[in-house]
């Protein structure tokens, strides 16, 4: 089921399409092969503190977020071919197309909210 991801410091939605990985291999193969991700889309890895974008096409925002949705490390636009550090005080990443951080001008510290999508 998808989910609406709202950024509630900032008053910006980020999706009203991202999926959750939470089994090892969803989180292994995350966004892996995708030729696109449209803004709207995101995948939320759960639990996750590292990623990284090998064999991926196309650069992404990713968001590292605490138990609390809070966010403690922001990569904007992260190309194919990278390796993230490890962030212990990550519990979760929120992956979504290159240019949602700029556009809604999210960044560290900011609050995120997670609600299921009613279709």
């Amino acid at each position: 089921m998808p989910f609406r991801v709202s950024n509630t410091t900032r008053g910006k939605l980020l999706a009203d399409r991202a999926e959750q990985a939470t089994g090892f291999l969803a989180r292994l193969v995350g966004l892996m092969g995708r030729r696109h991700l449209d803004f709207g889309e995101g995948l939320h890895l759960v639990p996750c503190n590292s990623i990284h974008t090998f064999f991926m096409r196309i650069p992404i925002d990713a968001l590292f977020l605490d138990s609390k949705g809070a966010v403690v490390k922001a990569y904007p636009a992260l190309p194919p071919w990278r390796v993230t550090g490890i962030f212990l005080r990550a519990r979760s990443v929120l992956e979504l197309p290159a240019g949602t951080m700029a556009g809604s001008g999210t960044r560290e510290g900011d609050q995120l909210l997670f609600e299921r999508a009613t279709r």
